[in-house]
């Protein structure tokens, strides 16, 4: 596995940079309040529940998840910089993948063990229907024509409806597998989550950037995009992808015949990601970036082809994407996303993204922009992931086809953006992460999400 332990030298464009930090920092900040502020000053009704920009309700509440909660964020927030530089990459990995879990955990336990078994036992989620079907090929037969809300009463529930059935065949699994209680089911989804930052670490020191995985380990672990990550789907939708990504740098990097393997692994899982959301061939951004800064375009065509034989795969059974999305973006404006004002979520949409990735975010993307003659140097791994998860995050804003819940819609693409924080100076990583666990605390506390 190509690696490289050089140390991060500072670079030219570093301090410039860091002096845009806290005026973006502060951007974000007051992006977060003006979207809060003014649905409520002016009675400007943006169509989602009763905290814009979230979909979520106010809800002040303690459980026994608190305590832990606080535990696992305060020792994090303490120690989780200098560890990151300490211990071995193997004992890193396990200690990010556990300390997330923890971190994960912890947060969804604030309401109890309903944190981790209610949501996706609701009439809109998954589960339900996952139960209901007993042959999965009649299923895709019959998916597209079942989408319209003209085909009530025997439309799909919501999140069905919005999403290809590789999601549904997820839970129909777990169902078969006698894990389809809402809890079990909650769980696994909750496991796959955490290993979203371990997918990201291994995809960067794959392209040579173990010391840059290293200063973002923190970052991607402990933040308020964990509240949304237990039990969200998407959050598992996320782990698909990075680990792709981690196969397809594998492909990029191989000095032999095995980058024929992980290219094949890198497509199907990839193309995977295309039947689980509608909005996740926006990730083809971060596939060529991987390529791009693993200087190889070899595994483009093996992975393409792996990636279009499991679209093609569901087609064979009666699911044609393409139909399906057509079909969607009907039911999608004829529902509420249509009423939702776009004078309002066009902007409203990253203030949602601030609460999950965290208002730091911003200042990782502002120092990756400062530091863009970096392009050619040591940082260009960290520069061009956050490039492309910013670049997604706008691609997905400007398509009208995210109008609100983007805080979790959105997760496939976060930890890729907060691969800038690496690029901060350590003092204000250090206290950045503070601010990012505060965050997720009082989001899990004071709101009820949904999710």
């Amino acid at each position: 596995m190509p690696a490289t332990t050089a140390p991060v030298r500072a670079s030219t464009t570093e301090a410039p940079a860091a002096r845009a930090v806290p005026w973006a920092l502060g951007a974000g900040l007051v992006l977060v309040v003006v979207a809060m502020a003014l649905p409520a000053v002016t009675g400007w009704n943006v169509h989602v529940f009763h905290f814009p920009p979230l979909h979520a309700d106010w809800d002040p509440r303690v459980g026994w998840g608190t305590p832990l909660a606080l535990v696992v964020g305060g020792l994090g927030a303490t120690y989780a910089v200098r560890l990151a530089q300490a211990l071995s990459w193997g004992r890193l990995l396990l200690t990010v993948y556990a300390g997330g879990l923890a971190w994960l955990l912890s947060l969804a336990f604030v309401d109890g063990t309903e944190g981790i078994g209610h949501i996706l036992t609701t009439s809109y989620e998954y589960l339900g229907t996952a139960r209901a079907v007993t042959d999965f090929p009649a299923t895709l037969q019959e998916y597209v024509s079942r989408i319209p809300y003209s085909a009530e009463p025997n439309n799909w529930p919501v999140h069905i409806a919005g999403h290809p059935p590789g999601a549904l065949l997820f839970f129909v699994v777990l169902v078969q597998l006698g894990l389809g209680s809402g809890f079990g089911a909650g769980f696994v989804v909750t496991l796959f989550a955490a290993s979203t930052a371990v997918a990201v670490m291994v995809t960067m020191r794959v392209l040579g950037a173990e010391e840059w995985a290293r200063r973002a380990a923190p970052f991607l672990v402990l933040g308020p995009a964990a509240v949304w990550q237990a039990v969200s789907a998407d959050a598992m939708f996320a782990a698909v992808a990075a680990w792709g990504m981690a196969a397809l740098a594998l492909a990029a990097t191989s000095r032999d015949r095995r980058w024929v393997l992980w290219s094949v692994v890198a497509g199907l899982l990839l193309g995977y990601t295309v039947m689980l959301s509608y909005g996740l061939p926006l990730l083809g951004i971060l596939a060529l970036t991987v390529l791009w800064l693993g200087r190889s375009w070899r595994p483009l065509v093996p992975a393409a082809v792996a990636a279009l034989g499991v679209v093609l795969a569901f087609a064979a059974y009666g699911f044609f994407w393409w139909d399906a999305v057509r079909v969607l973006h009907g039911r999608y404006f004829e529902g509420v996303a249509g009423r939702r004002p776009p004078a309002y979520w066009m902007w409203g949409n990253l203030a949602a993204l601030t609460f999950s990735a965290g208002p730091l975010v911003w200042a990782g993307v502002a120092q990756a922009a400062g530091r863009w003659r970096d392009w050619l140097v040591a940082a260009r791994v960290p520069l061009g992931l956050t490039a492309a998860g910013t670049a997604m995050v706008l691609a997905a804003d400007l398509s009208q086809m995210s109008r609100a819940e983007v805080e979790r819609i959105w997760l496939p693409f976060v930890p890729w953006m907060l691969v800038g924080c690496a690029l901060l100076p350590e003092r204000w990583r250090q206290r950045g992460l503070w601010l990012q666990v505060g965050v997720a605390l009082v989001v899990q506390h004071l709101l009820f999400t949904g999710w």
